[in-house]
């Protein structure tokens, strides 16, 4: 199994980039790493040189760069040589916590497509209340979808979570604004008559408001109600916990309630941290590529190559592919 990851993409790289990958090669016995950014900034947290190479290069895209024109321009930049070598099949996926933007990009115009995918989506899997856990998709690759790319999404989604998450016939949710049929826009309208008709459990529309109660294994709608969808969910968390640490910081009393539940509130925090399942895998492209959350540390880091290892190692792309080439068969 052999892993490209751009060590300097992220907030803290590439010292929580680095550490992820020596925490995975330590416990991983098939896998082979690829660190591609500055060397001499790498070099200070390599503990493990054992199945791992550097590509040294200094050009970075950075997260105020134009994706589109970063990835065209910026040729020898970390992330775009980390692409290139999954194209030429040098390493069997990649992974980057850097400028989400450029990685789409390099994900469509280096790695390309399956044939048979109209549009890539990105695709996390976020936090329930019974700690299994929903695929979201898409979240932003594409703001403007058809209904035939909202069946895609549940084709591909329900491939990996059966695969990589391990659930059995994953259920495939709408997001829609009512869960009876026939409700939303003229979209949604469309898209349910597709999903209805294709092989997947599909269950009809479900509520933004139902998500963390497990309303679906997978639940499909467009980039721009996803991207609304998901930066709600990490806003609403954020504000939850700075909220709890303010009463809990408020009086002598409350802070003496702190150290009791201290290790209660830290295994809330974690169920409800949407990297310990990785990142979000961009879904659609000829290879597996996981887009691994900005703040990513180690323990993010090292989820991300888990998931990105699973995918190659259950066929994930290929199933995809197989899939797709039926449905169009079946026309």
């Amino acid at each position: 199994m052999k892993l490209a990851i751009d060590a300097m993409g992220g907030d803290h790289a590439p010292k929580e980039i680095v550490l992820g990958s020596m925490d995975a090669l330590s416990e991983m016995n098939d896998l082979h790493i690829t660190l591609y950014g500055d060397e001499n900034k790498i070099d200070q947290y390599v503990t493990n040189e054992k199945n791992l190479d550097i590509v040294h290069t200094n050009e970075v895209i950075t997260a105020d760069d134009e994706p589109v024109k970063a990835v065209r321009r910026k040729k020898n930049a970390s992330l775009v040589l980390m692409a290139q070598a999954v194209k030429e099949n040098k390493v069997d996926a990649c992974i980057s916590a850097g400028n989400t933007g450029a990685l789409m990009s390099a994900g469509l115009f280096v790695v390309g497509r399956i044939t048979g995918i109209e549009r890539p989506a990105l695709s996390p899997t976020l936090p329930t209340i019974d700690g299994k856990g929903f695929l979201l998709l898409d979240v932003g690759a594409n703001v403007e979808a058809k209904a035939s790319h909202l069946l895609q999404y549940g084709l591909m989604g329900s491939i990996y979570t059966e695969k990589v998450r391990s659930i059995a016939n994953p259920t495939v949710g709408l997001l829609n604004v009512g869960t009876e049929d026939g409700k939303g826009n003229e979209l949604t309208k469309k898209a349910f008559t597709l999903m209805k008709n294709a092989p997947i459990n599909f269950i009809g529309n479900v509520e933004a408001r139902d998500l963390f109660d497990g309303a679906a294994d997978v639940v499909v709608t467009d980039g721009f109600s996803g991207n609304i969808a998901l930066k709600t969910i990490e806003g609403t968390a954020a504000t939850m916990f700075s909220l709890l640490k303010e009463t809990f910081t408020s009086s002598l009393k409350t802070k003496i309630a702190a150290g009791m539940v201290k290790s209660d509130l830290k295994t809330l925090k974690n169920k409800l941290d949407y990297s310990e399942y990785g990142g979000a895998g961009l879904f659609g492209l000829a290879a597996p590529v996981i887009k691994a959350h900005g703040s990513s540390n180690r323990r993010a880091l090292y989820n991300a190559i888990r998931q990105a290892s699973h995918m190659v190692e259950y066929n994930v792309t290929e199933t995809i592919k197989e899939t797709v080439e039926k449905l169009d068969g079946g026309k």
